[in-house]
């Protein structure tokens, strides 16, 4: 699995001395376990750590200590990579990397560029990933929001480890829900021309229902209600169907958001996909009948009990036709199916696993995400309904309030299948408690400080022709330190579909280049009456530093002109890896 350079080569020493070691019949145990390095948790401890010595100790019959020293006895030219290693009880191997090596980050970041951080470790499997599916029957609301911003970012790092993604949103277009909202527009058409007309009783409602019929009053004028009702209704469905998807995908291209596939629910029942699939479940002897109803035999796949998917009444549940729309994506060829669902669904994902184990896949071909739902708070009040929708509150009014980059950090900011609480008021603040502004101003600080450079004829180096040797003090490896996890991290998320593990590492990494800035100046003193305004962050990103004491050296303000390119180049890659911009003024 790839690494960052400093890890790689890490692991790499430890992997050799392990096989030298067997080969040269010290050790026996085959295969080796994975060799996994983590933080000490004391500095003075080291670099890095590793418990590989105690995990082969149990299948070797010896201590922990005896196989760490075999390991270390076995490493080839350590001192290329190492400036010591030190065996602790029970058996860590506490490791001190060379300098030089942690230096090989910054040069790795510059080849790389925007690059830096992608993998190949998908080997380009076809991934089918397909989320937010609202039901055309109104506006998007918060917790579709939330479901977007995963979907987005889960496809971008996904691409970002070498898989082959097409996002897909599933149109809900048939169904009971469809007549309703034909049936509850057609109402209010009704209402708004003198008529007796009371809504459905499960209809819809909200102030978007009325603006739907004034428009079709506008369009169709009275024809609508010169025609029977049956017609009437399916009319009405159509025209606010056609008028609600469009207003779907208006709102999500405000959010950044856009979709390879749109999927039409209604195209699986007109090309008769359902019935078909049915019939081949049933030559399988995969469907029973029973008390009058159409039973799918998805215990026998691991499912708590048998699902109906045609009602006594002849009507198709929803899991008839899911079984035909992941049949359809199975079909396809993707190799790995994602789909985002809200926490309610929870319930759903056995049958679901039953149904691709019924087609000859392993269960885990479909991976399922769900997306908890999100409390809207302003100042820490809660906020309880849509002035617009009534009875939720639209992603339309979230964007308009705080801005979509701010909502996608907030809607990424915990895990998917957590609550999230999200307040608006502090979305918007310009200050170090809001967490996208904080790390997005870090962005900016940086710019400012190259616009900065630029005006005294500063140029930033590329790592080639900086001394980087020059860089020693603690913080400036702290943040090296931090930049070579970057491509863990990618690839660990998208691994583990979390895309909240990037918006902790940034706000970490944030926290170090905010935390550099305030104790270090970057560049030198313009002149001896030097004052904040010297590196161009007062009037645009807050006070800068004097030298606290720091000696100037030659060279040293472009090393950490360098460091400062690169800590800027991923920051800018982990925003968009989220779909969220990188500002160069703020």
């Amino acid at each position: 699995m790839p690494q960052d350079v400093v890890r790689e080569k890490v692991t790499e020493a430890l992997q050799g001395a392990l096989h030298r070691a067997r080969r040269r019949g010290q050790l026996k145990i085959e295969p080796f376990p994975v060799v996994t390095l983590e933080l000490p948790k004391r500095p003075e401890w080291g670099d890095l750590a590793s418990t590989v010595a105690m995990s082969v100790a149990s299948a070797e019959r010896r201590s922990p200590q005896d196989v760490a020293q075999i390991i270390v006895d076995n490493m080839e030219h350590p001192e290329a990579i190492f400036d010591r290693v030190e065996i602790a009880r029970p058996g860590f191997l506490n490791m001190t990397v060379k300098r030089g090596l942690w230096l090989e980050v910054l040069t790795t970041i510059e080849a790389e560029g925007r690059a830096y951080g992608t993998s190949a470790i998908g080997a380009g499997r076809r991934v089918l990933l397909e989320y937010v599916s609202a039901n055309p029957t109104g506006p998007l609301h918060v917790g579709h929001g939330r479901g977007a911003a995963v979907g987005q970012a889960l496809a971008n790092l996904l691409s970002a480890s070498g898989y082959e993604v097409v996002n897909e949103y599933y149109i809900n277009d048939s169904g009971r829900q469809m007549k309703l909202l034909g049936a509850s527009v057609y109402a209010r058409l009704q209402q708004l021309n003198g008529r007796e007309a009371p809504l459905p009783e499960d209809g819809y409602r909200g102030a978007y229902i009325d603006e739907v019929a004034a428009r079709l009053q506008e369009q169709c004028g009275t024809t609508l209600l010169e025609q029977p009702a049956d017609e009437a209704e399916q009319r009405c469905r159509d025209l606010a169907y056609q008028e609600l998807l469009e207003g779907i995908r208006r709102d999500l291209q405000s959010f950044g958001i856009t979709f390879d596939m749109w999927f039409s629910e209604a195209s699986l029942q007109a090309s008769g996909s359902v019935e078909h699939v049915l019939d081949d479940l049933r030559k399988r002897d995969l469907l029973f009948e029973e008390a009058g109803a159409l039973w799918f035999r998805s215990s026998a796949f691991g499912d708590e009990k048998d699902r109906v998917v045609r009602k006594q009444e002849g009507e198709y549940t929803y899991l008839a036709t899911d079984i035909a729309y992941h049949r359809d994506k199975l079909l396809r060829g993707y190799d790995l199916l994602i789909d985002v669902w809200g926490a309610d669904h929870h319930g759903y994902i056995p049958r679901m696993q039953a149904v691709i184990q019924a087609y000859g896949y392993p269960k885990d071909c479909l991976r399922i995400v769900l997306v908890q739902m999100v409390n809207l708070l302003r100042a820490g009040r809660k906020i309880e309904m849509s002035k617009r929708a009534g009875e939720f509150i639209t992603l339309r009014e979230v964007i308009e309030d705080v801005g979509p980059d701010a909502a996608k950090f907030f809607f990424l900011m915990r895990r998917s299948d957590t609550h999230l609480d999200f307040d608006l008021e502090l979305a918007t603040q310009k200050s170090a408690e809001n967490p996208v502004y904080y790390v997005q101003y870090a962005h900016a600080r940086i710019s400012s400080l190259f616009r900065v450079a630029e005006s005294r004829g500063i140029t930033v180096p590329k790592p080639s022709e900086a001394n980087l040797e020059l860089l020693t003090d603690p913080d400036e490896f702290s943040l090296i330190k931090k930049l070579s996890t970057y491509p863990s991290v990618v690839q660990g998320s998208a691994a583990a579909l979390e895309p909240h593990r990037l918006t902790f590492y940034l706000q970490e990494l944030a926290g170090l280049l905010h935390t550099f800035y305030y104790k270090h100046r970057i560049l030198p003193p313009a002149s001896d009456l030097d004052t904040v305004e010297d590196e161009g962050i007062a009037d645009e990103s807050g006070p800068s530093m004097g030298w606290h004491g720091e000696r100037v050296v030659p060279g040293l303000p472009e090393a950490r002109l360098v460091l400062m390119h690169e800590v800027q180049s991923v920051i800018r890659n982990g925003l968009g890896m989220l779909g969220i911009s990188a500002p160069d003024r703020m």
